[in-house]
Order: structure tokens, then C-alpha cells, then sequence
């Protein structure tokens, strides 16, 4: 009688039972760390059963495919970016001007605090063995930006200071902006790595030029818009950067 007690407290012991919810968000940081260090379409789903240490059957209980994974990590980066917005949409204090330029500094402030992550997940993630994930997180947050941002110009329009035509479409362009300059901002944290400031003129040269770009659209003078923020902050996250890598 004892052994068989014996047993059945090790089984108990070896099989830990976990929520669904956890056990899902389990599997979606084995598979977006499997994506980011083999790329998406190197990764199978047979690995992020081997590297979560589940069966089959488990993981189907959560997942019908890689595709569905993939579906999960964007999901998670647009919460994340809905979250910044939420507290905006709540102030009703706000003008729109205001409340735009604060949605841009609260994602310059989350980049700072997650320095030592975004270093890690970006340095792979913009690999080109990456571009479905890249491209699939980019479009889930845009996703959710989108309207925050038309929802933003159109108050401006009503308060007389944008005038920006289509709000959904000037909101589009400005994320559109931003997406486009991957290529600068991979070559500029190469560059920081030996010399931060050599990295920090060309993020600054094309920022500003952005914002410009972006007063224009939506008709406010120039300095209406700030996308960069104070140039000693950008230049004090490409220290962090750098040193994160070093860490």
C-alpha cells in the first residue's frame, strides 16, 4: 500500500496542472523566443511542443496551428499598444494636440523602461528571416492605433487646430511614416554601436524631417508635432542600447 502512495505522489509531483491561461501564455513566450532566435518559418510546431515540454494534445487544446501562434504574439503587441492609449481616450481634459504628442512620448517612455528586452527581441526581429513576424506585429498594432490616431485628428478638426481632410487616412499616413523608416533606424543602431552619435544624427535628421511631413498634413505649424522628443532622451537610449548589448 505505501509504495502505491508512494507512486501516485510521484506522479502528482512530476505533473504540474496548470490554468488554460497560463499554460496558453506559456506556450505563446516558448513560441515567440523559438521565432525570434530560428525565424518563423524555420520553426515548427513540433519544436515549441519539445521546448515547452507538453504533448500534442495539449498544445492543439490551445492552438490549431503555427498560424494561430503567430495570430497570439501580434495580439500581445496590441494590447501592449492599446494600453498606452486608454488613459488618453479617458482624459477628457485633453486637447488633441496634447493628446497626441502624449501617445507618442508614453511609447518613447515604454521603449526606455524595456530597453534590455527591445534590444534583445529587435536585434532578431528585424533579421529578414523575421519579416512575417515583423510584418504580422506591425500590422496587429497598427491595427489598434489606427483609430485612437483618427479619433485624435478628428477631435483636432473639431476644436479648429488640425486640418487634416480624412482623418482614418491622415492616420494611416502617420503610422505609415513611421513603419518606413526601419531601414534608417537598423542602420543607426549599427552605427551606435561604435558611435552613438553618429546613430543619433541620422534618427534626428529623419525624424524632423518626418515631423514636418506630418504638420503639414494635419495643418499646424511647424513644431505642432513632436515624434522625437528631446534629442538628449534619444541620445540617452542609444546609450542604453548600447550598453545593453554589451550586457
Amino acid at each position: 500500500m505505501s509504495n502505491v502512495v508512494e507512486s501516485l505522489e510521484a506522479v502528482a509531483k512530476v505533473r504540474v496542472l496548470k490554468a488554460p491561461a497560463v499554460r496558453r501564455a506559456e506556450l505563446i513566450d516558448c513560441a515567440q523566443r523559438l521565432f525570434l532566435t530560428r525565424g518563423y518559418e524555420r520553426t515548427t510546431i513540433n519544436d515549441v511542443i519539445a521546448a515547452a515540454g507538453l504533448s500534442k494534445g495539449a498544445f492543439y487544446h490551445h492552438f490549431r496551428s503555427k498560424e494561430d501562434m503567430l495570430e497570439a504574439i501580434a495580439e500581445r503587441f496590441a494590447r501592449e499598444s492599446a494600453g498606452f492609449a486608454g488613459n488618453l481616450r479617458a482624459d477628457p481634459t485633453l486637447n488633441a494636440l496634447r493628446r497626441l504628442n502624449l501617445l507618442l512620448s508614453l511609447g518613447r517612455d515604454w521603449k526606455r523602461e524595456q530597453m534590455a528586452q527591445l534590444r534583445a527581441m529587435f536585434t532578431t526581429l528585424l533579421y529578414p528571416q523575421n519579416a512575417v513576424l515583423y510584418h504580422r506585429i506591425v500590422d496587429a498594432v497598427n491595427a489598434v492605433l489606427a483609430p485612437v490616431l483618427a479619433e485624435i485628428i478628428a477631435q483636432g478638426a473639431a476644436e479648429g487646430v488640425f486640418d487634416a481632410g480624412e482623418p482614418r487616412l491622415a492616420a494611416e499616413i502617420l503610422l505609415g511614416l513611421g513603419n518606413g523608416r526601419r531601414a534608417l533606424v537598423i542602420a543607426a543602431l549599427e552605427a551606435a554601436e561604435t558611435d552613438v552619435d553618429a546613430g543619433l544624427t541620422m534618427i534626428v535628421a529623419r525624424v524632423r524631417a518626418e515631423e514636418a511631413a506630418v504638420n503639414r498634413l494635419i495643418g499646424l505649424e511647424p513644431g505642432g508635432v513632436d515624434l522625437m522628443g528631446p534629442e538628449s532622451a534619444l541620445r540617452a537610449m542609444l546609450v542604453e542600447w548600447k550598453q545593453a548589448g554589451r550586457g
